[in-house]
């Protein structure tokens, strides 16, 4: 089983850089353990399951509501039974046909 979920969360009431914030969230995704890929637009999560990639989201609203009034955020779910190492295979998949 493979859920990829891609999602984005930031602070609203913080001035424009979000970086400080965001860092907060990847550390947090890092010591998970999960396999993740960071963009420049949001982060890639690969779960075996929806409900754990969920309790990371839930995780980072954790992490941010600490001194943020207000957080925004976005998310792309993608569950796939019966595969694996999704987060590789789909890119590979495209550049072989390139």
């Amino acid at each position: 089983m493979s859920a990829l979920i891609e999602f984005a969360i930031f602070p609203t009431d913080h001035g424009e850089s979000k970086s400080a914030f965001v860092a907060r969230v990847i550390k947090m995704i890092k010591e998970s353990g999960v396999q993740y890929q960071f963009t420049p637009m949001g982060t890639i999560l690969e779960t075996e399951t929806v409900a754990e990639g969920l309790e990371i989201v839930q995780k980072a609203y954790e992490i941010l509501q600490i001194d943020c009034n207000r957080v925004y955020s976005t998310i792309k779910i993608d569950y796939r039974a019966g595969q694996s190492n999704r987060l590789e295979a789909k890119i590979k998949s495209v550049e072989e046909k390139l």
